[in-house]
């Protein structure tokens, strides 16, 4: 198994991961997340983020290779695509995570390019695959 691989497998089962916690013990957290301006309820907003994670995480590890491009690129749009979550947590000032303090909201928003990119680098293709 090669790094690519291995990157792609840890990225699933991390979105697995952070979507089952979307749907039990963090949802009250990641409600502090959603943006004021978004027109769905807090709680149903984390909810299907959640069922979304966890089929994205899925597909990441399930994947055949000849779609995982694609979903890598699909997987980074979901990433830009919560940024503004991220955002609105450090704008308004909201504890949740542990992220209790403006540089530790700052440092979180300085990791949303990282998971992009991560999700780009395990599902591109190469000479290797």
């Amino acid at each position: 198994m090669n790094i690519q691989n291995i990157s792609r497998f840890a990225l699933g089962g991390m979105l697995v991961a952070a979507g089952v916690a979307h749907l039990t013990f963090g949802r009250k957290d990641f409600q502090a997340q959603v943006p004021d301006w978004v027109p769905l309820k807090k709680d149903d907003t984390v909810l299907y983020s959640g069922i979304a994670e966890i089929a994205l995480g899925s597909a990441l590890i399930l994947t055949p290779k000849k779609h995982q491009t694609t979903l890598g690129i699909v997987a980074a749009m979901f990433f830009v695509a919560v940024f503004p979550g991220n955002i609105s947590q450090y704008i308004n000032k909201r504890d949740a995570f542990t992220l209790d303090t403006d540089s530790k909201r700052l440092a979180r928003l300085l990791m949303q390019p990282l998971l992009i990119a991560w999700a780009l680098f395990s599902t591109k293709k190469n000479k290797l695959n």
